[in-house]
């Protein structure tokens, strides 16, 4: 299996608890998984929701991704993915999606992804340049992470910061979408890092 570190703990987390206070039906009102994510999310992809909280994004992928396809519910709180189960279930959706407990400083993800979402956490992570490299290896060559982060807490400044942590880990901002509440960025990989890095190797 292979192993992928995550950031050590040391920043917020948000209790499981407090997730309840945005993630709930209402949510479905300014926060569509298909409006948000239809462009990118494919019948038949493997996609991750990192974070997954109690699984609002989860669900929406599994219907995008279809009966081919797989989520992987990604969170670091076995209540958070307790709540995201019994969700699933009753929307029909268990059978695509696979809940997955990560810790602090490992990810233990086989499969190739095809799409991450990492709604409302990177702001979380301390070490976010360990984050951005880690992630690297996980998606496939036309792999993309769409980053949204809340407009309480964090300023378009500090997605600017993110998305130049990013950029010098290999990754590129090829949109920014518009997502209510949030500013958000969408990444992929940066041939021209890719062949500069490659390049250096061959040295």
């Amino acid at each position: 299996m292979t192993s992928h570190s995550l950031p050590s703990s040391g920043h917020h987390i948000c209790p499981w608890w407090i997730a309840y206070t945005f993630d709930n039906p209402l949510r479905k009102i300014f926060h569509k998984p298909e409006k948000i994510l239809g462009n990118y999310v494919k019948e038949g992809m493997t996609v991750m929701d990192l974070g997954c909280g109690m699984g609002h994004f989860s669900i929406g992928m599994a219907d995008l991704v279809g009966s081919t396809g797989k989520v992987l519910a990604v969170d670091l709180q076995q209540k958070m993915l307790n709540v995201m189960g019994k969700r699933a279930q009753r929307a029909g959706m268990a059978d695509r999606i696979c809940a997955h407990l990560c810790r602090a400083d490992e990810l233990e993800i086989e499969d190739q992804i095809d799409f991450i979402l990492a709604f409302w956490m990177v702001h979380e992570v301390p070490d976010q340049k360990k984050f951005f490299n880690n992630l690297k290896s996980m998606l496939g060559p036309e792999g993309k992470i769409l980053i949204a982060e809340p407009k309480m807490h964090v300023t378009a400044e500090d997605l600017k910061r993110t998305v130049d942590i990013a950029q010098s880990c290999g990754w590129h901002c090829i949109e920014t979408p518009d997502i209510r509440l949030s500013h958000a960025a969408l990444l992929a990989h940066d041939p021209d890092f890719e062949r500069a890095s490659s390049g250096m190797s061959q040295m």
